[in-house]
């Protein structure tokens, strides 16, 4: 009994000291306070903390995220966005913890989680101040992921009421509920810090009785995150660099600091009584807002880290490179970081590398089968390294003092040196045995990506970007360092390779021209260009199409009696075994080259003009894929073409690369891999590899700051310009890599690596989660149209979405012929469901996405005389909304200018807008004059296309007898004037297009200054969990003069108008009226083309 009472005496010093041991939590995110209470969130889960810190209490543990945590004004409820069900949505939960309840039901998107730049979805910004709704913004409704609306929702759940404004961010209630301070912009998940473009916003008053809007901070700077209290309101803003906490009085009209930190951001603040609690460099943070005092708040999280804990992963998911061993017998997967060797068909999977905190990539085998090679970084920066393929003996570090990104690699024939690419153009060598380095050829236009080697092993090709952008096919001879050119710019080549014989040099090049001819305008487009050509490397080797003609051979006879003595060596090998005569040295190779006069000798394969790569020739018979218009990754095809048939086979639609002994190949197809013999015809999949034992153990931990680190490199190593835009780029990754070892969750990482990436103060600068744990999608099933609840019970369908039918993308469920329902009829059912006792309609449809659904409708709320329709609903309305938005704007200009004036949306400067351009703009050149919207354009490429067509001049007017009404050339240029809508929202190439509109003086430019960012991107590099991080590489300046242009400030309109969102709500769009008004102005002076001259008389 003693010995008991002494160990309950010991167990509280036991756990005084275990809650010692344990680190302060870090990173938690999303704070909100009520009394001494505060919630938040770390790891995507909810947590409780009492308001002087401690140990938090977990109140939710699902694999969604939950996040931005409301208290109700009494405290007992806290509202929250989380991912129940498969969906992002509001959510509610006693404080004290307990089952959450789902209150809206919304379309699921793909874009809405807590990783993506354009934030979640449904995020729950506070209360109204009675406590009966939750007021959240949604992009429900939007067709611009820029954009988001704000509503409130029954705190019991029900139909939200959307606010009488356009478009709403972050926002605070009045403590009497008829004001609303708020943002009008959402841009708190962009990674672009300092920001002053024209999103940058300040902080408005909303005045829910006059509809009254007054900007209360009208600064140049990001006044964000509104917090009422009383009389003052509080926010964030950059204006003094690091975002602090301002403080403005609605009696004096004064703005004061009242925090002054300079180490990190201010993030995510909240208000709950007198206390205001925010995050900071990753910790919690209350402050005083009666005293101004700010004190730390100490929290400790005893929890399991269910999502940072390590755990087995299936690499075979995460391929990024196969390389075939030299007989075919291993395949190397450079996967998920590590590289593993695969037997093609029975045998042990082997991990060769087993580094979780390193990212292991690109392997290649050695030609004689006894080392591997591969690109890493556990130095620290990507070096090259080798290894025994049998993985007997350590890695040993090739090259040493990295100072850029390493792409690829590709051995010698002879297996003594490896060739190289890299970040600064470069293409190199490095010689195993001394490790010297050797430099080939230092580009000036761009990567050198694609290169091979000779089978000699002497000479190196390779491809190069000119000065006219068309690439050219060199070749380099390691023995004397000179550079031959082997095809010129006239033509763009490329994927250049030697033949295994030595004897040609096979590459893809466009050179046929074929065009296309447009069917909107009179225009030409050129594809499938390439065609598969090989050069004749020597004079003296035969021409593979040269004409023949057959004769007849004469054949020797000799008496039967007498033996006829064997030619010399014929027996050779005779008796061996087909394992001794695979271990026999052929004879090497010689490459011949006679440069002189080598462009004379270049033939082209007789196939279809195509789009061709990835080229090989063995043994006289050229293979390679046939990508086409239109196919892609597993769409392409791979062919071979027979020189000694003069015959095209086609394959099969496979990726492919060829072993080194020449025999060998590997083909994909999806995920699926396998080795057969080098084939001769079709090919037919009937044994693949076995993937399935390409298991890693993953450690978190260790794979997270890799991933941190390498994506400091990356930006380090590509951003556009060297300088870093003068900020110490170190220093910055020392700043933030405190943070990574509390990483408790993927998302964490992102927001770090965002939070770094977003010092450089530069757009197009953001990064997208890898793998990471995601509910399963459930799609609730959308209408395409407006609802009410009645009285009744029942739903009121208050207004139908107008639709094209005829198109998949513009089904509007409500309307399509022969199940029609029409507005102010009532649902009385769904699936036979009664829908009286429900709050919400669409929590009856949650899953019923493109499901055949029967409503019973009536056009009043009583089942007497009611009728079954079969309805299909949708899983977006979004394109729904944005047609009516653009229909509407057709007919309202229209209207006002009495059929006079067209008008069109471009809604980004991809395929999409291209479309829309396309679809508005033709029907209408016969207009007197255009209004061109470019507001929400999301950016892309193709404005310059555009712009173009815009610009066209008229050179001549052309006539056609008994034909009254004259024509002209071009045929499809506009002749009146043009003026151009531009709002905050315009980007990218949204922003390059009114530059362009400008400068070439195109019309007038109305709205409000565009985004302003316009440093380019490309595509994402490799990581070991799949992030994608996006760095900005190239930019536009001015052609004027040495200055850069648009970046972090937009374009200014020539006229400035600024859409009221309560009026616009409303219907009223001031800047389409200006544009409207002035385009009006400006038709008086349309002259169009002169009239038919009379006939000539030619008779005298």
């Amino acid at each position: 009994m003693k010995r008991f009472l002494l160990f309950l005496l010991l167990l509280p010093g036991v756990f005084i000291f275990s809650l010692q041991a344990q680190d302060e939590a870090r990173l938690l995110r999303f704070p909100a306070i009520h009394g001494d209470q505060v919630v938040f969130s770390a790891g995507g889960d909810l947590y409780t903390v009492a308001r002087t810190g401690g140990i938090a209490r977990k109140l939710t543990s699902y694999v969604g995220y939950e996040m931005f945590p409301r208290f109700s004004p009494d405290g007992k409820t806290i509202a929250f966005t989380g991912q129940y069900d498969g969906n992002t949505e509001v959510f509610v939960i006693p404080s004290v913890g307990g089952i959450p309840k789902r209150l809206t039901f919304t379309a699921t998107l793909d874009r809405d989680d807590v990783s993506d730049r354009m934030g979640p979805n449904n995020i729950v910004f506070g209360w109204t101040p009675d406590g009966k709704y939750i007021t959240y913004r949604s992009r429900k409704q939007s067709f611009n992921s820029f954009r988001g609306a704000l509503f409130n929702v029954p705190v019991n759940g029900g139909l939200s009421e959307e606010l009488p404004l356009v478009n709403g961010g972050f926002c605070s209630w009045s403590p009497d509920g008829k004001k609303l301070a708020l943002n009008r912009v959402f841009r708190e998940f962009r990674t672009w810090k300092y920001y002053q473009g024209g999103m940058a916003d300040d902080i408005w008053i909303y005045d829910t009785e006059t509809h009254q809007i007054e900007n209360i901070t009208n600064n140049p700077h990001q006044d964000i995150i509104p917090m009422w209290a009383g009389r003052e309101i509080f926010f964030l803003s950059d204006r003094d660099r690091t975002m602090n906490l301002f403080v403005y009085n609605l009696d004096t009209k004064q703005t004061t600091k009242v925090t002054n930190f300079t180490d990190y951001d201010i993030k995510f603040p909240s208000i709950g009584g007198n206390y205001i609690v925010f995050e900071k460099g990753g910790y919690l943070y209350t402050f005083d807002i009666k005293t101004r005092n700010t004190e730390k708040i100490p929290v400790i999280i005893a929890d399991d880290d269910l999502f940072a804990r390590n755990e087995i992963k299936d690499a075979s998911q995460s391929i990024r490179t196969a390389d075939l061993s030299p007989d075919g017998e291993r395949v190397l997967f450079g996967a998920r970081g590590e590289v593993f060797s695969v037997p093609a068909k029975k045998g042990i999977t082997r991990n060769l590398t087993q580094t979780p905190g390193v990212h292991e990539r690109n392997p290649n085998w050695s030609p004689d089968g006894k080392y591997i090679a591969w690109i890493s970084d556990e130095s620290g920066e990507f070096e090259i390294y080798i290894r025994r393929s049998d993985g007997t003996e350590k890695p040993v570090q090739l090259t040493k003092g990295a100072d850029t990104y390493y792409f690829n690699i590709s051995w010698s024939p002879d297996s003594k040196k490896i060739l190289f690419n890299d970040r600064k153009l470069r293409l190199r060598y490095v010689n195993i045995d001394s490790r010297e380095v050797v430099p080939v050829r230092q580009g000036v236009y761009g990567t050198i990506y694609q290169f091979a080697w000779s089978p000699d092993s002497r000479y190196i090709t390779y491809t190069e970007q000119t000065e006219n952008d068309n690439a050219v096919i060199r070749i380099f001879d390691t023995q004397t360092g000179k550079t031959y050119d082997i095809t010129d710019n006239w033509f763009s080549s490329s994927s250049p390779e030697f033949s295994n014989d030595g004897k040609y040099l096979v590459f893809t090049s466009a050179r046929d021209f074929n065009p296309i001819y447009s069917q909107t305008e009179w225009n030409h487009a050129y594809t499938d260009m390439t065609r598969v050509y090989l050069v004749l490397l020597s004079r003296d080797t035969p021409n593979p199409f040269a004409p023949k003609n057959d004769e007849v051979k004469i054949q020797e006879t000799q008496p039967s009696a007498v033996a006829k003595e064997p030619e010399k060596g014929k027996d050779k090998g005779k008796g061996k075994t087909e394992e001794t005569r695979a271990g026999e040295t052929k004879p090497a190779v010689t490459v011949k080259i006679d440069f002189d006069g080598i462009e004379k000798r270049i033939l082209s394969l007789p196939v279809d003009p195509s789009n061709y790569g990835n080229v090989s020739c063995v043994d006289g018979i050229v293979y390679y894929n046939e990508y086409g218009e239109g196919r892609r990754q597993d769409g392409m095809k791979l062919k071979m073409y027979d020189l000694k048939e003069q015959k095209e086979t086609e394959l099969g639609n496979y990726r492919y690369t060829i072993s080194s002994n020449n025999k060998k190949m590997l083909v994909a197809q999806g995920n699926k891999y396998a080795v057969i013999d080098l084939p001769k015809g079709p090919i037919t999949l009937k044994e693949t590899i076995d993937l399935s034992n390409m298991k890693v153990m993953t450690n978190y931990a260790q794979e997270w700051k890799q991933i941190f680190d390498e994506s400091w490199r990356q930006m380090r190593d590509f951003f556009y310009v060297e300088n870093m835009h003068g900020v110490d780029w170190p220093k910055m990754h020392d700043k933030y890599a405190v943070l990574v070892p509390y990483v408790r969750h993927r998302a964490d990482l992102t927001y770090i690596i965002g939070e770094m990436i977003g010092e450089l103060t530069v757009g197009h600068s953001y990064v997208n989660s890898g793998e990471m744990p995601k509910p399963p999608r459930i799609k609730t099933g959308l209408l395409g149209a407006k609802i009410s609840k009645d009285a009744s019970g029942y739903f009121r369908v208050d207004h139908i979405l107008e639709g094209a039918n005829w198109s998949k993308e513009l089904r509007s469920p409500l309307t399509e012929p022969g199940n029609e329902v029409k507005e102010n009829e009532f649902i009385l059912a769904v699936d036979g469901n009664d829908v009286r006792n429900a709050n919400d309609l669409y929590s009856f449809l949650v899953g019923k996405s493109g499901t055949v659904v029967e409503l019973t409708v009536n056009s009043k709320p009583s089942a007497e005389g009611s009728r079954k329709v079969l309805v299909t609903p949708i899983d977006d309305e979004a394109s729904l909304y944005y047609y009516n938005w653009v229909q509407r704007n057709i007919r309202l200009v229209n209207e006002k200018t009495n059929g006079q004036v067209g008008y069109l949306h471009i809604p980004d400067m991809g395929v999409e807008g291209l479309n829309e351009f396309a679809k508005y703009f033709y029907p209408q050149l016969a207009k007197k004059g255009l209004i061109i919207d470019d507001r929400g354009n999301g950016g892309g490429n193709v404005s310059p296309m555009i712009i173009d067509r815009l610009s066209r001049q008229v050179t001549r007017s052309n006539m056609t007898r008994n034909v009254t009404v004259p024509r002209y050339t071009p045929g499809e240029a506009f002749l009146g004037p043009k003026v151009l809508l531009i709002d905050n929202y315009s980007a990218s190439d949204g922003d390059l297009f009114p530059f362009a509109f400008r400068k070439h003086n195109l019309g007038t430019i109305i709205g409000k200054r565009t985004w302003g960012g316009v440093v380019g991107i490309t595509g994402p590099l490799p990581f070991i969990d799949g992030a994608d991080l996006r760095i900005p590489q190239f930019a536009s300046y001015s052609a004027e003069k040495s200055e850069w242009i648009i970046e972090g400030h937009g374009v200014d309109p020539d006229i400035e108008v600024d859409n009221d969102p309560y009026k616009e709500y409303m219907g009223e769009d001031a800047q389409l009226n200006k544009a409207i008004e002035v385009i009006l102005e400006q038709i008086k002076n349309y002259k169009g083309i002169p009239p038919i001259p009379p006939a000539p008389d030619k008779s005298k």
